[in-house]
């Protein structure tokens, strides 16, 4: 016996049994994000390696890390694995001219890919819903994508099991004071720092503040806050998003060491997190990054956006038991004998056009086994042709989840058998 291939490490299967949870996940969103007037956009899996270095940052995790690259053999380019969404929509945005005297939003959905360890919540292949809101100024788009967010854990139940959380970033000049302010404050206390502290010093010095070691948390809590050295337009800005939130009833905290681990990233920034998924509580995180369209080539445009993790949204919904279960076939046609698969086949389609979702048996099986499958597939009904049915143009109704009595009809009035009898 040959031997087995697996799959890809942190690369995962969605077997039936799970994929109907995505659907639904799926469904949600997409009726949430058509009722705020988000139009979908689909991009490559594969872009220009550059793409990703000019707007992530080249001395970011995903950059340095993280990135699945390769060299095209036809071509020589190097090429990568997307492994977020907002640069490839931007390249679109700016290849297309979506941005020519017109706003978009946008939202997609599909795999991204980031070459780190495993661990629950946390792989080499996930997938992203993601929204961009591309050429408005803000606060108020920022506070709208605030509120779709928030309607989307009501319409799953999970209201209750997030916390928002935001910051401002400030613009680059208040960044730039900020952080040579920062990076004398952090070098009194290189002795302490860890290993991503000490990389991150010179190169990235806010995501030390970023930093999950217990050990330094007195430190990034007296570091210089990158609030004190916003400016009147950016603070104004601030106070604008948080107003409108605050109008919005949704409850906020300010966590000044938010940030985000893209370079792109300016003013507004947030986080929805839980405590219910261990070390992996980002569910949901995004912000502005109004200099990332002049980055790629395109005129300048303010943007802001969001990516949200449908793997661990996922958990956190069979966590709470708030997924559904794969609906079941109204009806499991049972069929065995002469001429009955070509008469179940007719049947079936009859009933699938009368608006009845059917599993037929298909091969061979005694009616016991036959019957025995209908009822664990969870049909409400079995519609049972043999010989003799065939014969006489008929089909018994059988219903098995309830104590009716069961029938034989004119094969044209089974579906109206099943519709008096569910009733």
């Amino acid at each position: 016996m040959a031997q087995k291939i697996q799959a890809v490490r942190g690369m995962n299967d969605v077997l039936p049994a799970e994929s109907y949870q995505w659907e639904y996940f799926e469904s949600v969103m997409r009726g949430l994000l058509a009722d705020y007037g988000y139009q979908n956009i689909r991009t490559p899996i594969v872009e220009q390696t550059p793409l990703f270095v000019r707007s992530i940052g080249e001395v970011t995790d995903i950059v340095e890390k993280e990135m699945y690259s390769f060299t095209d053999s036809l071509n020589g380019e190097s090429l990568t694995l997307r492994p977020e969404g907002t640069a490839g929509t931007l390249r679109a945005a700016v290849e297309h001219n979506l941005l020519y005297n017109a706003t978009q939003r946008l939202w997609y959905q599909g795999a991204m890919f980031r070459h780190e360890r495993p661990q629950k919540g946390r792989y080499r292949q996930f997938h992203q819903f993601g929204v961009e809101a591309l050429g408005f100024a803000g606060p108020d788009i920022d506070a709208e994508l605030i509120a779709l967010t928030a309607d989307l854990w009501r319409r799953l139940g999970l209201a209750d099991s997030v916390e928002l959380q935001i910051n401002t970033l400030g613009n680059r000049e208040e960044r730039a004071a900020h952080r040579v302010a920062l990076i004398a404050y952090l070098e009194g206390f290189q002795s302490i720092l860890d290993e991503d502290g000490k990389r991150r010093l010179y190169s990235n010095p806010l995501r030390v503040l970023d930093t999950k070691n217990p050990a330094l948390q007195e430190m990034c809590d007296a570091a210089p806050r990158l609030l004190d050295y916003l400016g009147s337009e950016s603070r104004a800005q601030y106070e604008g998003w948080k107003a409108m939130i605050a109008a919005l009833g949704i409850p906020f905290r300010e966590n000044p060491r938010l940030v985000r681990g893209l370079d792109y990233y300016n003013h507004s920034v947030f986080e929805w997190v839980t405590t219910e998924l261990g070390a992996q509580g980002t569910v949901c995180a995004g912000g502005r990054y109004d200099g990332l369209t002049e980055q790629l080539g395109g005129k300048p445009a303010p943007g802001i956006g969001f990516g949200m993790g449908i793997e661990r949204v996922l958990l956190l919904l069979q966590d709470k038991q708030l997924l559904p279960a794969a609906p079941a076939p109204d009806v499991y046609l049972v069929q065995q004998g002469e001429g009955a698969p070509v008469y179940a086949l007719t049947l079936a389609q009859a009933l699938r056009r009368a608006g009845l979702s059917v599993l037929q048996h298909c091969g061979d099986g005694s009616f016991k086994s036959q019957m025995k499958k209908a009822d664990a597939c969870g049909a409400a009904f079995a519609v049972i042709v043999g010989e003799n049915e065939v014969s006489a143009a008929t089909a018994i109704v059988k219903s098995l989840r309830s104590e009716a009595e069961q029938q034989t009809v004119a094969v044209a009035g089974v579906a109206d058998a099943i519709a008096a009898l569910k009733v």
